[in-house]
């Protein structure tokens, strides 16, 4: 294939063996990750929420420092996507399948079934189950998301580098980042995207077999889910092949249509007020608690402390492993734009839209099982979406809407993931051959279906806590790295204003 890389080569086999791994064992497959995970979410636990919280607080200090006003580009770069284009966009990618996934299913699941802190089915329950869910789907999420994308956007539109993950790591490493550990860094960049993709691959698969399930009474099982994931392959390669201006922008804003039309039937025909109020009042208590919940770890209350293993840990994981693959495409869509307007939009329009979002749906599911109109938390995670939407009017059309969304999310998710794996693999390419996105596609493909049939969603879940833990250590030294040139360019803008010239770098 054109101008792959060692990169591929080396990513695709080692991805090969793991889907003969999981078709051959997968009792084996999903006992090991299953081993692993809980080894990691013990042993690390303080490790992901220290480093989550100090990505939040270099985000915050690039937000208010003098650096907000450099351009990710040359002076005279203009954004080459409209404001709310861009915003979808990011958002399409960033969060897309696992919003409506969890939409209902979270905010349900910590109120009734295990609660953060208090009792299930109480007030406080319902309280926690909403700032928890906030926590988990706002700010700490895309100051992940913006470190990577931050520093991938800042070496490749204002210092002129490749769009590899390696790259951003010139400052602190060296020639290394073109060497054996350069290409090490990068091929860990593309396993923990393949798996964190084909992980929201599965979830899709899930659900919408899940709704197709509840409203039609097709079985849930692999060979659904094999022949839903079939169907989008073929959809999501058709959109692939047609480009980044026209597939991923039209299905970008496609899902900002559909999911605003779906939030809003659900908003008139739900529980409005209350939806209103429940958002006001947890908006306050996780801006109130919002170091608390970012350090808390329980290590007295092993009840507490599996509920945190088995949620913010496995959050703080998905966003991690998620972070090259999104990192990569909001650069690459983010050319032109202020650091202080990046930081902003990345971290607050997605946080603000998902907060809405779960306040909705969640606020509905709970809202009818405390009124014992319709018990929600019976329910399997990937029908609870339709369950709610069955008790309102028009309740089975509004279904079919939703199935439609998760679908474009889902296409969208496949379509982004492809042409960020072919960036990654042919030196940073930023339009990367057809035939490289589609091949990459079915390698998505096969790893989505390896992993359901070794262990449905436990699996999945399982996998991409593995994947995040070494590619953590890689975006810790992207911020360092990020940090150390911002410094170091402001000092020079600031000698050059003064007439002075800078220095000449030594070559390491």
């Amino acid at each position: 294939m054109k101008k792959a890389t060692n990169v591929f080569y080396i990513s695709a086999s080692i991805l090969l063996i793991l889907v003969l791994i999981g078709v051959t064992a997968p009792e084996a497959f999903e006992s090991f990750t299953s081993t692993t995970e809980s080894f990691i979410t013990n042993t690390f636990g303080w490790y992901y929420l220290i480093i989550v919280t100090a990505f939040v607080a270099i985000c915050l200090y690039l937000l208010v420092s003098p650096v907000g006003k450099i351009k990710l580009g040359k002076p005279e770069d203009k954004p080459e996507f409209s404001r709310p284009t861009w915003v979808a966009m990011l958002f399409s990618a960033g969060v897309g399948i696992g919003l409506v996934f969890y939409g209902t299913a979270e905010p349900i699941s910590h109120f009734a079934i295990s609660s953060p802190t208090g009792e299930t089915g109480s007030d406080q329950a319902v309280r926690d189950a909403m700032q928890y869910t906030f926590f988990h789907w706002g700010i700490h999420a895309w100051a992940v998301y913006g470190i990577v994308a931050l520093s991938l956007a800042y070496f490749m539109f204002k210092r002129g580098e490749a769009g590899l993950i390696s790259s951003t790591l010139k400052p602190v490493i060296g020639r290394h980042a073109n060497g054996p550990i350069g290409k090490a860094v990068d091929v860990i960049a593309v396993i923990a995207t393949v798996i964190g993709v084909a992980t929201s691959l599965g979830f899709g698969a899930v659900q919408i077999n899940g709704g197709l399930s509840y409203l039609f009474g097709i079985p849930s099982n692999i060979t659904s889910q094999f022949i839903i994931i079939l169907v989008v392959t073929v959809l999501f390669m058709i959109s692939a092949l047609s480009g980044l201006g026209k597939g991923i922008k039209i299905l970008s804003n496609a899902n900002m249509l559909l999911a605003a039309a779906l939030f809003l039937l659900v908003f008139i025909f739900g529980p409005t007020l209350f939806t209103l109020n429940l958002f006001t009042d947890t908006m306050g208590k996780y801006l109130q608690n919002f170091v608390n919940m970012s350090l808390r770890l329980a290590p007295l209350n092993l009840e507490n402390r599996n509920w945190i293993n088995a949620w913010t840990i496995f959050y703080w994981a998905w966003w991690i492993a998620w972070s090259p693959f999104v990192g990569i495409f909001i650069a690459r869509v983010s050319k032109g734009r202020t650091i202080r307007e990046f930081v902003t939009y990345v971290l607050l329009a997605p946080s603000l839209i998902s907060f809405l979002w779960f306040s909705v749906f969640g606020g509905s599911a709970i809202a009818l099982e405390r009124s014992g109109t319709k018990i929600i938390s019976a329910l399997a995670t990937e029908e609870s979406l339709f369950g709610m939407l069955s008790t309102f009017p028009l309740g089975t059309v509004i279904s079919i809407v939703a199935i439609c969304l998760i679908s474009t999310f889902f296409i969208t998710s496949a379509d982004s993931g492809t042409f960020v794996l072919g960036m990654m693999t042919t030196n940073g390419s930023q339009n990367p051959n057809n035939t490289l996105k589609m091949v990459w596609g079915l390698l998505l493909t096969a790893i989505a279906l390896v992993l359901l049939y070794s262990g449905g969603l436990q699996a999945l879940q399982n996998t991409m806590i593995i994947a995040a833990l070494p590619f953590s250590l890689v975006i810790i030294l992207m911020a360092v790295s990020l940090l150390k040139v911002l410094n170091q360019d402001v000092k020079d803008m600031s000698r050059k204003k003064s007439g002075v010239q800078p220095p000449v770098e030594k070559k390491k």
